[in-house]
C-alpha cells in the first residue's frame, strides 16, 4: 500500500485557493480551513558590544603593521620554478651570455607592444635562438597618493604574463630579469625552447 503525501504549506496555500472555486459536484459541507500554524520567533544570537575605539590624534599611526600589498615582480618571477640548466641561467643572470635578438618595447601602449612581442618572439623561436632581450622601461611614477597605490611600469608587469600565455607560453623556457648591462630592472632575459 502506498503511503499518502503530505501537502506542504504552500501546496496546502494553492489548493486551498483551487478549492474555494470549485463547483461541488454533489451538495455536501465544505471542510473548515485549518488555520496554518504560527511561526516560531527567530531566535537571533547576542550581539557582542563592540569595543570602544581609543581615541585618535591627528598625526599619529594607526598602524604599525605594513601594507599588504602584491609580492613584486621580482618576486613573482622567482617564484617560478628553473626550468633550464641551473649553470647556464647562473651565467645568463649574471650577464654573461649575450643576447641573439633584443626588442624594444618602450614606449609603446600595451595594444602597440604585445602584437610585436608575439612577432618578435614566433620569429627567434623559428630561427633557432635561445637567448633573446626584450626591454620593457622601467615605467613612469604614477602614484598620485590615492588609497590604492598604482604600479610601476605597465609594460614591464604585462610582458612576464604574455610570455606565460599562447601561443608564447609553449615556447618560453624561462623568463628572468636582465643584468644591469643589458637593462636590470627595465628588461627580461626570455629563453626559448629547442624548436
Amino acid at each position: 500500500m502506498r503511503r499518502r503525501r503530505t501537502l506542504r504549506p504552500d501546496e496546502e496555500e494553492l489548493w486551498q485557493a483551487v478549492a474555494r472555486t470549485a463547483q461541488p459536484l454533489h451538495a455536501r459541507p465544505a471542510p473548515a480551513p485549518v488555520p496554518p500554524e504560527p511561526a516560531a520567533p527567530a531566535s537571533s544570537p547576542p550581539r557582542a558590544e563592540p569595543k570602544p575605539l581609543p581615541p585618535l590624534r591627528l598625526g599619529t599611526q594607526t598602524s604599525t603593521r605594513p601594507h599588504d600589498l602584491a609580492p613584486t615582480l621580482r618576486e613573482q618571477i622567482a617564484a617560478h620554478p628553473l626550468k633550464m640548466d641551473a649553470k647556464q641561467f647562473a651565467r645568463m643572470s649574471r650577464g654573461r651570455i649575450a643576447p641573439q635578438a633584443r626588442i624594444d618595447l618602450h614606449g609603446m601602449t600595451l595594444a602597440e607592444a604585445h602584437p610585436e612581442l608575439m612577432h618578435f618572439i614566433l620569429d627567434a623561436h623559428r630561427q633557432g635562438m635561445r637567448l633573446v632581450l626584450v626591454i620593457t622601461g622601467k615605467g613612469k611614477v604614477r602614484d598620485e597618493g590615492g588609497p590604492i597605490p598604482t604600479r610601476t611600469g605597465v609594460l614591464r608587469h604585462q610582458v612576464p604574463q604574455w610570455l606565460r600565455l599562447p601561443p608564447l607560453g609553449p615556447l618560453v623556457q624561462q623568463v628572468a630579469e636582465a643584468h644591469l648591462k643589458h637593462g636590470g630592472m627595465g628588461a627580461y632575459y626570455v629563453y626559448l625552447r629547442r624548436g
